[in-house]
């Protein structure tokens, strides 16, 4: 396959007003990136050094490999509860494998060019689980918002919601204060941008990260901090490290690391879709997903985890002047810069202000307007949609996508049946009534699949008489799939076994050469496969004519001298 990075392509011609655009495109994404890699991480169940060390690293790899000029890589919100469930069942050292798992499949996705078969989930699967994430994104952090006293918080839904429960007596009122009040300074901070310049310079995450870190330090509040809970940042690039690998659990992480390869794919190919959209370019979606795949077969070797491209951030490096990847790379080294200069100011930063920004972006990750609008909609839609949503929230996001898609193509599969029918075609007015009983003729209209099999299969059940022939008309029927053969063939017998004749005329491409391929062209006879109604009918009344003796027809019986077999 044809591997050509983006960079590649936007090199030549590089100059200096690309190259400022960039520049303060990068060191505003970097800056912006920091507390959200350190939230993720944290409530991925992660420290915030692995969180950091993912942005660095895949963001530099995805900007480096990726197919899309603006993508920008990193942790993001969607896997915070798959990566805190993993982390939960499984361990860190597991959570690690089963990230490079994820990039041998993400880079065989690409290799075997399937990044536009991503586009093929239903919109509402995407927005059920998107919201459902949503969620669990925020029940997660209730526990760091509240300062609730508890060890591990369990994974699992119900787990989860009675540990919280039990422990809302335990909540820590400076820490609810500071939480709260993060919370508000981040919803109000665009407003208060318009007001107060200052503030134009800052992202709103860095800069209530900076105010609450600062507030902190300077009254001494009793509320958890990275220092107290991690220990800190270490101020130092981590030693390259394979995580130790059990091989009796390398089976059990299949399921987790196919997982954070769809939900990474989805996700990266939607950000890169948008993107191209603000700045009107298409993007590689193969090439995308190679270098996602990279990227989280290399984090994992420096004590990252699972990376995907980033909504937010990518929008923000676009409407920053972001234009080409060398912003991504920027963006990495101004985090790497961040972390070996001042990472020992990170000691006092405290975990409710993170909470605080992690729960603001579970509220924007939400499409929520979409269950305003589902009225608008069919129940087939609805039923996914919600189904998508609850499974998310209560079971697990793969059995969500699962049972969300199988029943997207059920619905579609009676959706596109219905379309599906078959209708009779009166003879002409001078036809005997003899005629009308011995031949009759029918049209198919749609695709003929397994999904209108019965259709089919009805056909002679529902006829009034037995005829001695029945013509198929197929000029409308676009597709014929392996079963719509076989009902075709088994009609052929059963007309066969009546002493009767099938007869098939006008037929399209596709279905044309699936007969032939299929030798049921030669079983029929090439006598009764006719380009045109009225040879069909003419083919009838030859078959009809040498009728034996004993009133059976035969179906090799010589064409009328104006018939000839559809090429």
């Amino acid at each position: 396959m044809r591997f050509r990075p983006r960079l590649l392509d936007t090199l030549p011609g590089y100059d200096r007003a690309q190259l400022v655009g960039d520049a303060g495109a990068g060191i505003t994404v970097g800056v912006l990136a920091l507390p959200l890699a350190m939230a993720f991480a944290i409530a991925s169940g992660m420290s915030p050094t692995a969180g950091i060390w993912t942005a660095i690293v895949a963001g530099l790899l995805i900007s480096l490999l990726g197919g899309s000029r603006v993508q920008i890589g990193g942790p993001t919100g969607a896997f915070i509860p798959i990566i805190y469930a993993i982390v939960v069942d499984y361990g860190v050292a597991n959570l690690l494998i089963a990230t490079m798992l994820a990039g041998l499949m993400l880079i065989a996705m690409g290799a075997f060019r399937l990044g536009n078969m991503i586009r093929f989930i239903p919109i509402s699967v995407v927005i059920g689980f998107t919201n459902g994430i949503a969620v669990v994104i925020f029940l997660s952090q209730i526990k760091d918002f509240l300062g609730l006293k508890i060890d591990q918080l369990p994974g699992e839904f119900f787990g989860k919601i009675s540990t919280l429960a039990g422990a809302l007596g335990t909540t820590h009122l400076p820490t609810v204060t500071l939480a709260t009040a993060s919370l508000a300074l981040l919803i109000g901070w665009n407003r208060l941008a318009q007001r107060i310049r200052w503030m134009r310079r800052l992202p709103g995450p860095l800069g209530v990260l900076v105010i609450g870190t600062a507030v902190t330090a300077l009254f001494n509040l009793p509320v958890d901090t990275i220092g107290s809970r991690f220990g800190g940042i270490p101020q130092a690039v981590p030693a390259l490290a394979f995580p130790e690998l059990d091989l009796t659990n390398l089976g059990k992480l299949i399921a987790p690391a196919l997982t954070i390869a769809m939900l990474g794919a989805i996700e990266s190919l939607l950000s890169a879709r948008v993107a191209d959209g603000q700045i009107d370019d298409r993007h590689d979606p193969n090439q995308e997903l190679l270098a996602q795949g990279v990227a989280n077969l290399i984090a994992p070797l420096f004590g990252g985890f699972a990376a995907t491209g980033a909504i937010a951030r990518t929008a923000t490096n676009v409407r920053s002047g972001g234009r080409t990847p060398v912003a991504g790379i920027i963006h990495s080294v101004v985090l790497l810069a961040v972390v070996l200069a001042l990472a020992p100011l990170a000691h006092h930063i405290p975990l409710a202000t993170l909470s605080a920004i992690v729960v603001m972006v579970s509220f924007h990750m939400g499409e929520w307007h979409a269950f305003k609008t589902l009225g608008r909609y069919s129940a087939a839609y609805r039923t996914v949609l919600l189904s998508t949503f609850f499974i998310t929230v209560v079971f697990d996001l793969t059995l969500a996508v699962e049972l969300g898609l199988v029943m997207a193509s059920l619905f579609f599969i009676h959706r596109v049946s219905d379309l599906t029918r078959i209708e009779p075609v009166p003879l002409a007015e001078g036809a005997s009534d003899a005629d009308r009983a011995r031949i009759q003729v029918f049209r198919i209209f749609g695709s003929l699949f397994f999904g209108a099999a019965n259709k089919l299969e009805a056909l002679l059940a529902a006829a009034d008489t037995r005829p001695a022939v029945i013509i198929l008309s197929l000029d409308k029927v676009i597709n014929i799939d392996t079963t719509g053969l076989e009902i075709l063939q088994n009609l052929h017998r059963t007309l066969a076994k009546q002493g009767a004749v099938l007869v098939l005329c006008e037929l399209n491409t596709q279905p044309a050469s699936l007969i032939a391929r299929s030798g049921f062209a030669a079983q029929v006879g090439d006598a009764n496969i006719v380009s045109s109604l009225d040879m069909a009918l003419a083919r009838a009344n030859a078959c009809l004519a040498s009728a034996a003796p004993s009133g059976g027809l035969s179906a090799s019986a010589p064409p009328p001298p104006d018939a000839s077999p559809a090429p």
